[in-house]
């Protein structure tokens, strides 16, 4: 998979970027991320793992009303996916769903295979 474009197939849509939407965010940032994250001490890794969510929060919460698109959305993710590449399956796996969380927040139904590509296949 190395060399493919994840974002070759991702459909853009416009996403409807309401004041709830900001406020849901602001409260993912704040609020706890990666509960279930499994291991004897899992403590380092999701701190870990939190602040690069913590970040694409803020990146998203920072320029979502100027570029409210799909494609926009997944470029930042992407950002972060590539943080994340090389770290353990479970703790990928873990990310992903936090990510699908944020995609539930922002009204985006499927990343079109970008997450898989940098997870992958969770």
């Amino acid at each position: 998979m190395e060399g493919d474009d994840p974002f070759e197939f991702v459909q853009d849509a416009p996403l409807f970027v309401v004041p709830r939407t900001l406020e849901q965010l602001r409260a993912f940032r704040e609020g706890p991320k990666l509960a279930d994250l499994p291991g004897v001490n899992p403590s380092p890794e999701r701190e870990r793992l939190a602040v690069v969510l913590d970040d694409l929060a803020t990146r998203l919460l920072a320029g979502i009303e100027r570029h409210p698109t799909k494609f926009w959305v997944l470029k930042q993710f992407q950002q972060s996916l590539e943080i994340v590449r090389d770290e353990d399956t479970e703790a990928r796996e873990h990310f992903g769903m936090e990510l699908e969380r944020m995609m539930g927040i922002l009204g985006i139904e499927s990343s079109d295979g970008v997450l898989t590509h940098y997870l992958g296949g969770i």
